[in-house]
């Protein structure tokens, strides 16, 4: 894709690159492994799967950016 435009790459994909990943955990939940952004109360917000059955990556309780349950 090219775009052309006058502003700063910087302006454009503000908020388009992830924070620093140093927040992020990895675990492993019901024997799968993932990367996982810890919340306030025991949850954290799922990130990605690293590796896990194949079937799991169509599970929407384990999509990108759903909250779990998570103690640790």
């Amino acid at each position: 894709m090219t775009m052309y435009t006058v502003l700063p790459v910087e302006q454009i994909l503000a908020g388009a690159i992830q924070p620093a990943a140093a927040s992020y955990r990895e675990v492993n939940v019901q024997g799968m492994l993932m990367q996982v952004e810890p919340l306030e109360g025991g949850d954290a917000r799922v990130v990605r799967l690293l590796q896990c059955p194949l079937d799991k990556y169509l599970d929407p309780a384990f999509a990108p950016g759903a909250i779990i349950r998570y103690d640790g």
